[in-house]
C-alpha cells in the first residue's frame, strides 16, 4: 500500500522542481542569426539585404500591417538620412516629406544646430530625473513654453509625448477635484473620431472605436460629443457659426446627461487632426469655455499636433483666443530631433500642491529629459530666428488655393484645413457628399493612393479613422513652388485613384 506524502516532502518536491534548470528554447539568443553584429564585429560592410532582413526578422513596427513582407514578400522601406523637406530611403530614392515624418519635424530635417544642442548637453549634464530636483535645461523650457502661451497657463509638467501629456491632464484633473472636496468629478467628454493617445487611459479618452476593440475593457467614464467637422454638418444649419454653436451646445447636454458633479474635463484639439483637420470659428470655443466655467468642468486643450508653428501661431489656442485650463503639447517642441512632451497647467490646479504633504503621484523617468529640453530650446531659438510662424502665416493662403485646384477631379470632396495643417477628403460622389464604404476605402487609399503617392515620391498621410482623407503637414521651412510641387504628385495620383475607382 503507497505511503501517503507529507506535506513536507511535497514543498520539497515544488522547490527542486522550480529549480530545475529549463530546457533551452529552441529560438534562443544564442541559435539566432546576428549577421548586422557579425559584420560589425569583423570590419565588413553592413548590406541593405542584410538590413531588410534582419528588419523583418526582428522588428515590430507601430501601426503597420506586417503581411506584404511575408505573404507577399515585399520589401519594408528603410529611411537613412534626411535634409531640409526630403528624405532618403536605402536606395538612394528621394522623397518629399509632406508630413514632417508624424506632424513633427515643423523646423526641417537635418538641422546641425540641433544635434549640437543635444551633444553639448550631454557632455554637461547627461541625465538627471524632474523628481524632487529642477535642471537648467528644464527650468529654462519651461520659462519659454509658457511666455507663448496663453494667459491662463502659469506651469509645466513634462513628459515623453502627447499621449503621455494627456494621460498626465486626466489624471491630474481627478486629483485636484478630490483635493478641492469634489471627489466625484471624475468623468471626462472627448469629441467623435478624436485622437488622443494610445495608452489605456488616452485611449479611453479616444474617439475612434475601431482603434479600441481590440483593448477593450478599457477606463470607463468617457463620453462622446460632437466635432466640428463642417462639411459634414447636417443642411439644416445656415453657417458653420451656427453650427458650432449646435456642437459646443452639446457639451452642455452631455454634462447635464451625466450629472455636472460627476464630469471633470473635456478633452478637444484645436485643429482636430483624425477626422480630417476640423477646424472651428473662435465662437465655438467661446461658448465652450462659458459652458465648462458655469459646470466647474476643466478644459484642456490637445496641441500635441497644433503646436508650434503647425497651425499658424506658437500655441493654436493663441490663434483662437482661447484660454484652456490645460494644455498638451509635444511633437514640434523640438521638431522631433529628441523625444519630449508637456503639460502646461493653470495655477488654481497647482494651487493645492504647494503646501502640506499634497503631491502628485505621477511621473515618467525621461519626462523633461535635460537633453530633450536642451534641443528644444534652441529648436524654439531658430523658430524666433526664421520667423517659422511668420512664413505659415504669409503662406497658408497660397497653400489653400494650390490644393484647391484639386477639386477639378471627381473624388475630391473637400478641401480644408489651416496653416500647414490640410486635409483632402475624398468622396465616391461629389454632389451628395456620398463616402466610399470600408471596402471601397480599403481599395482606394490602401490599394492605390498610398502606394503610388510613396512611389511618386511623396511621403504623406491617407488615413480613414473617420471619412477616407489624405493629410499634409509639411515642414513649416517650405514655400509656394513646394505647395506646387506636392499638388502636382498629388494630382496625378488622385486622377490615377479616380479612374480605377469607376
Amino acid at each position: 500500500m503507497a505511503t501517503k506524502e507529507s506535506q513536507a516532502s511535497k514543498l520539497v518536491r515544488s522547490i527542486k522542481t522550480a529549480f530545475k534548470a529549463p530546457a533551452k528554447p529552441a529560438n534562443a539568443a544564442a541559435d539566432r542569426a546576428t549577421p548586422i553584429l557579425d559584420a560589425r564585429k569583423s570590419g565588413e560592410p553592413v548590406t541593405p539585404k542584410m538590413l531588410q532582413q534582419a528588419a523583418k526578422d526582428n522588428l515590430f513596427l507601430h501601426f503597420t500591417r506586417h503581411s506584404p513582407f511575408f505573404e507577399r514578400g515585399g520589401e519594408m522601406p528603410i529611411i537613412t538620412r534626411a535634409s531640409g523637406h526630403h528624405f532618403w530611403d536605402i536606395n538612394g530614392k528621394k522623397y518629399f516629406d509632406g508630413i514632417s515624418g508624424l506632424f513633427s519635424v515643423n523646423a526641417g530635417h537635418g538641422r546641425e544646430r540641433l544635434a549640437e544642442a543635444a551633444a553639448t548637453q550631454m557632455k554637461q549634464l547627461d541625465y538627471f530625473p524632474l523628481w524632487s530636483h529642477a535642471h537648467e535645461p528644464g527650468i529654462e523650457l519651461a520659462e519659454r513654453l509658457l511666455s507663448y502661451a496663453p494667459k491662463s497657463l502659469s506651469r509645466v509638467f513634462f513628459t515623453t509625448g502627447g499621449g503621455e501629456a494627456n494621460e498626465t491632464a486626466w489624471k491630474l484633473a481627478k486629483q485636484y477635484f478630490k483635493l478641492i472636496g469634489k471627489p466625484t468629478k471624475h468623468k471626462v467628454l472627448t469629441r467623435a473620431v478624436a485622437y488622443h493617445g494610445t495608452s489605456h487611459g488616452a485611449l479611453s479618452l479616444t474617439g475612434i472605436p475601431s482603434m479600441k476593440k481590440a483593448f477593450e475593457p478599457l477606463v470607463p467614464s468617457t463620453f462622446r460629443v460632437p466635432n466640428t467637422n463642417w462639411y459634414r454638418a447636417q443642411d439644416d444649419f445656415a453657417t458653420e457659426e451656427e453650427f458650432a454653436e449646435w456642437a459646443a451646445n452639446r457639451v452642455e447636454e452631455m454634462i447635464l446627461f451625466e450629472d455636472p458633479d460627476t464630469v471633470a474635463a473635456f478633452f478637444l484639439e484645436p485643429v482636430q487632426n483624425s477626422g480630417g483637420c476640423f477646424t472651428s470659428p473662435k465662437s465655438y470655443f467661446t461658448r465652450v469655455r462659458e459652458i465648462c466655467d458655469k459646470y466647474d468642468v476643466l478644459v484642456i486643450a490637445d496641441e500635441t499636433i497644433d503646436a508650434f508653428g503647425r497651425v499658424g501661431a506658437m500655441f493654436a489656442s493663441n490663434r483662437y483666443d482661447f484660454e484652456p485650463d490645460m494644455l498638451v503639447c509635444a511633437k514640434g517642441m523640438t521638431s522631433a530631433y529628441a523625444p519630449i512632451g508637456a503639460l502646461l497647467v493653470a495655477e488654481k490646479l497647482f494651487e493645492p500642491f504647494k503646501s502640506g504633504t499634497n503631491l502628485f503621484p505621477h511621473g515618467y523617468t525621461y519626462g523633461g529629459h535635460p537633453v530633450s529640453a536642451a534641443v528644444a530650446i534652441e529648436n524654439l531659438n531658430i523658430f524666433d530666428e526664421e520667423d517659422l510662424v511668420g512664413n505659415v502665416l504669409r503662406n497658408e493662403k497660397a497653400f489653400k488655393e494650390s490644393l484647391e485646384t484639386l477639386y477639378d477631379i471627381p473624388i475630391v470632396g473637400d478641401v480644408r484645413g489651416v496653416g500647414y495643417f490640410w486635409a483632402i477628403e475624398l468622396v465616391k460622389d461629389r454632389d451628395t457628399k456620398e463616402t466610399f464604404n470600408d471596402a471601397e476605402s480599403e481599395k482606394l487609399l490602401r490599394g492605390i493612393l498610398s502606394h503610388r503617392m510613396f512611389e511618386e515620391g511623396l511621403y504623406c498621410r491617407s488615413d480613414d479613422r473617420g471619412d477616407p482623407v489624405v493629410q499634409l503637414a509639411p515642414p513649416l521651412t517650405i514655400g509656394p513652388d513646394q505647395f506646387d510641387e506636392i499638388t502636382a504628385i498629388l494630382r496625378g495620383c488622385l486622377i490615377e485613384a479616380a479612374q480605377a475607382m469607376r
